[in-house]
């Protein structure tokens, strides 16, 4: 047997070291390097680390990046690592939303990069047309650990729509909001970090105040129908959360997550109409909902269950071996 490939992960969090499996915020990045059993560096510590410390880096570029541009990141990334990988974080195009100087200098990082990890099919093909070199998925993972399941609520007993996101064009909540309403019951949203503050104000939705993640899921648990017409294609920790759960949720088919969980309630963002009808049904046709609801739960185990992320994930370093 071969020597464990050395991962690390460089992100702008401000730790080093690796993650229990007990962590109570397990939120996506989390699952992975637990998952990989690789370390977590902040991205100026690149400049601190020896020649070939790790076999593969991968670097997220996170969307405030002027204080990683005081280096030449590319060529401490290629010294410090044997090979490095750019992976995706949030919709692939916002790297042209930031200032000229900053998107061509994320642009550089990706283009110089030995190969490319996306969320979803949707964005694979982006990556590999603007780039032109290997793009894997990196499934979206949850490390079920941390979360007490003898406090998720039974599926007879929820009640509630819950919204993906706020009444901003980032997230589609106004959309979300418009489709909860064929709910016809009392519709939540957490509080996300683009939020207006004016929406507290508003009464047609709950606000939930910030958890952790294991408290998150267990809060999520109590929820009948789930809405999330994101117009972007993301990670879709919301779609999975809702899938592991069983909660049908009316989402964006360019989500791997959404659409292969929830085939039945997948659309397109602003397809406002077809999601109306979705939730229509999912509200007066029960046998329709349980489907939807045992379906989720099904295709959760067969696609994004941990045991399947790592055959997965040992695929691509089986790959990238194979092409050294």
């Amino acid at each position: 047997m071969g020597r464990r490939m050395e991962i690390a992960w460089f992100t702008e969090m401000g730790f080093d070291g690796k993650i229990n499996r007990q962590h109570k915020n397990m939120r996506t990045e989390y699952a992975w390097w637990v998952a990989q059993d690789a370390i977590h560096h902040n991205i100026l510590k690149l400049q601190q680390l020896p020649n070939d410390r790790y076999d593969l880096g991968v670097i997220i570029i996170p969307k405030h990046v002027q204080r990683f541009m005081s280096f030449d990141t590319i060529s401490e990334l290629k010294r410090v690592c044997k090979k490095y990988a750019f992976m995706q974080e949030g919709p692939s195009w916002y790297f042209q939303s930031l200032p000229l100087d900053q998107s061509l200098w994320f642009f550089n990082i990706m283009a110089s990069a030995d190969f490319v990890l996306a969320h979803n099919d949707y964005d694979k093909n982006y990556y590999e047309g603007l780039l032109e070199k290997k793009c894997y998925i990196n499934p979206t993972l949850m490390i079920e650990d941390p979360i007490d399941t003898y406090t998720l609520t039974h599926i007879n007993d929820r009640e509630g729509t819950i919204i993906g996101g706020n009444l901003v064009r980032w997230y589609g909540g106004f959309n979300s909001l418009i489709v909860a309403n064929e709910s016809e019951e009392k519709i939540h949203a957490p509080q996300m970090g683009r939020m207006e503050k004016a929406e507290l104000q508003m009464e047609d939705i709950e606000h939930l105040p910030y958890m952790q993640w294991n408290e998150w899921v267990v809060r999520l648990s109590k929820f009948k129908y789930a809405v999330h017409l994101n117009p972007n294609s993301i990670g879709g920790t919301f779609y999975l959360n809702c899938a592991y759960l069983g909660i049908p949720c009316i989402g964006n088919i360019h989500a791997n997550t959404q659409r292969i969980c929830f085939p039945d309630l997948s659309v397109e963002s602003n397809d406002i109409g077809k999601a109306k009808q979705l939730m229509k049904k999912l509200r007066k046709d029960e046998e329709f909902y349980l489907y939807c609801s045992n379906k989720a739960k099904e295709l959760y185990l067969e696609h994004f269950a941990e045991n399947v992320y790592k055959d997965k994930w040992n695929k691509i370093i089986n790959n990238i071996k194979t092409n050294d």
